[in-house]
């Protein structure tokens, strides 16, 4: 039986869902202003390996993932970059799919713009006000009055008193309360016309908080299965999602929310100013993307993990050591037997709230298995579960031969040169011999003898 840990309960629980067989699960997505970066990653792995394994259960599941195209981040950008904000949100769109999908990671079901969704937004504010939650203010925003809210608090764990404005709330006089937050923001003479719609409290913008609150239960329903995104989402914008949802239909708006861990760089938090930011791209030109993604995976979701250089290393030899065994061992083509006993460790260890790093341990095992055994029905299990957490479904040379750096030598020169080799040792030009292989090594290529030849992969 699953089970998940709750942000909102602080503890483990049996994940039951609304609908039996079914599951909604909405995960907030990317601003798109700018290319994504490792802690974009790092959420989104996350999230697409809890939704194959969902799928791999037997759910049926509807997974939405959301995408900011309307935000000051983004007009501000646009603005800088002397575009339309269409141009730039369309752009940076296609960059992260290309990113994502380059991760391994499988298109959520659903991927809503908030700017399609305006009419919705429009209703949430008119229904929130109806309830007595929403103001106009002198300044023509319409905000939402947090302490009108009972439950505000519950998820970030604080009182009220405890909390404050947080990220993309911009305190000003006009509030009746700091912690008071924009559901509508009221148009702007400099704003460019395509930040513009008509409402019933003048020409405006959503506020973002509301956008999620407005997509998710257009398309999933007034209460989700699962609501997950990163861990600086907990508070404002998850809190404040909550109390829009809520207060709006008088409902539990998620059973289950699930948070992310966060993502260092060299033991410190990413940031430009400290020279150590890194976006997808940038990562993707030093490392293999299973690579990352294995760095990712053979951690827990929850955790806080650390992003250097020599983790990543140790990745790439990790993963190395499955692939050689798929490479040594041909897989069989089999259908997982859940009941067989490397497979039911894997389940066992998926079932108790993700955990990918025992998963991960079964993989290990079950490729020493593979290689003592010399099994091809051992080496088709190891592949298919390693197919459950998006990896090992390339070809093992594929893996181990690819990724050349720019300036190394290719495929077809380390091939010549391996025969030169060959040629030099049955003339017994051993000086000749050696030399090869300490030029192949100096490439980090690693030469393997064997009675049926010589094959290699990067080290």
């Amino acid at each position: 039986m699953l089970t998940i840990y709750n942000s909102l309960t602080r503890q483990k629980q049996l994940f039951k869902s609304i609908e039996p067989g079914k599951v909604r699960l909405y995960v907030c997505g990317i601003t798109v202003y700018d290319f994504c970066h490792l802690g974009h990653a790092r959420t989104v792995i996350g999230f697409d390996v809890v939704q194959r394994w969902l799928r791999a259960s037997g759910y049926a599941v509807t997974y939405v993932r959301n995408i900011t195209d309307i935000d000051d981040k983004i007009i501000r950008r646009a603005t800088e970059n002397g575009e339309s904000i269409y141009a730039l949100t369309e752009r940076m769109i296609g960059a992260m799919s290309e990113d994502f999908a380059a991760l391994g990671n499988e298109a959520p079901d659903l991927e809503p713009r908030a700017t399609q969704f305006v009419p919705q937004m429009l209703e949430l504010i008119e229904a929130l006000e109806a309830n007595g939650l929403a103001y106009q203010a002198a300044d023509g925003d319409v905000n939402y009055a947090v302490r009108k809210f009972p439950g505000y608090g519950k998820l970030s764990g604080k009182s009220l008193d405890d909390l404050r404005a947080g990220e993309r709330i911009e305190v000003n006089s006009t509030k009746r309360d700091p912690l008071d937050f924009v559901l509508w923001k009221a148009a702007k003479p400099t704003e460019p016309a395509e930040t513009k719609w008509v409402s019933r409290w003048g020409a405006g913008r959503p506020g973002w908080h509301i956008e999620c609150s407005a997509m998710s239960g257009a398309i999933l329903g007034k209460t989700l299965d699962i609501h997950g995104g990163g861990p600086d989402l907990r508070f404002p914008h998850h809190e404040n999602e909550i109390a829009q949802s809520e207060g709006a239909h008088q409902c539990s708006f998620a059973n289950v929310w699930m948070h992310a861990g966060s993502l260092n760089v060299n033991a410190e938090k990413m940031s430009k100013s400290l020279g150590n930011f890194f976006t997808i791209r940038d990562a993707l030109k030093r490392f293999d993307a299973e690579v990352i993604r294995f760095f990712v995976v053979r951690s827990h979701y929850r955790s806080q993990i650390n992003y250097t250089e020599e983790l990543l290393v140790d990745a790439k030899n990790a993963l190395t050591r499955l692939y050689t065994a798929l490479r040594d061992v041909p897989a069989e083509a089999v259908e997982i037997d859940w009941a067989a006993p490397y497979a039911d460790r894997f389940r066992v260890a998926m079932d108790d709230d993700f955990n990918t790093p025992e998963a991960v341990a079964v993989l290990f095992e079950l490729a020493s298995e593979v290689l003592r055994t010399r099994s091809g029905t051992l080496a088709g299990l190891l592949r298919a579960l390693g197919g459950v957490l998006g990896l090992l479904q390339r070809s093992p040379n594929d893996f181990l031969q690819g990724g050349a750096a720019q300036g190394g030598l290719s495929a077809e020169q380390i091939e010549a040169l391996i025969a030169e080799r060959a040629a030099a040792k049955k003339a017994r030009d051993f000086a000749r011999s050696d030399a090869i292989r300490d030029q192949l090594k100096a490439q980090a290529i690693v030469l393997e003898d064997s009675a049926q030849g010589t094959i290699w992969r990067r080290g």
